[in-house]
């Protein structure tokens, strides 16, 4: 039992931190990633009762401008990520919706499994699945639409501008890898 316990404390020193330079490419692509999907959102998708913007891209940004070398951040990950845990979040509301919990629980951890096989592990997905299942009436009138819109259309926006903010310095190169 001591040995089990003894786990939790952890092995190694916490992170070394960044340079003033890495901060703010992170804060300019997110700036500029989150500001795009937003605007797009509500100029264009909103006043048709559509959305592009979903919590679980504040994550997804996280990694691909705060995180650029993570193999969660590489393209495959977000992108696949996002569209198979849309894929599944779907599913498990259309199949269990009367059932919050259930419903929720299933899409989170069916998704998790799904992105663990396929390769395209990414943790903001996670909450794409969630979202999918306990969002209003506006994302589940989407149905299977979700997974590519808002959920891979907007994930395919930041991809962009991670490629375009992160390559901006001598010293940052994103992707690592595309597949």
């Amino acid at each position: 039992m001591k040995e089990y316990f003894s786990k939790m404390r952890g092995s190694t020193r916490s992170p070394p931190g960044v340079g003033f330079s890495e901060v703010f490419w992170s804060w300019l692509g997110s700036v500029i990633g989150i500001s795009i999907i937003g605007y797009l959102s509500s100029q264009y998708f909103e006043p048709r009762d559509l959305t592009l913007i979903i919590g679980s891209f504040g994550a997804s940004a996280v990694l691909v401008f705060g995180a650029i070398k993570s193999p969660l951040a590489q393209p495959r990950n977000l992108i696949g990520g996002h569209i198979i845990s849309g894929l599944i979040g779907v599913a498990c509301y259309q199949s269990f919706g009367k059932t919050i919990w259930i419903a929720s629980a299933l899409a989170v951890s069916l998704a998790i499994s799904a992105m663990l096989i396929t390769k395209t592990l990414h943790p903001p997905a996670g909450a794409t699945s969630l979202i999918a299942v306990i969002s209003g009436d506006n994302i589940h009138r989407l149905g299977y639409l979700y997974a590519f819109m808002p959920a891979g259309l907007g994930a395919f926006i930041l991809l962009i501008v991670a490629l375009l903010v992160n390559n901006l310095s001598k010293d940052r190169k994103y992707p690592e890898y595309w597949i």
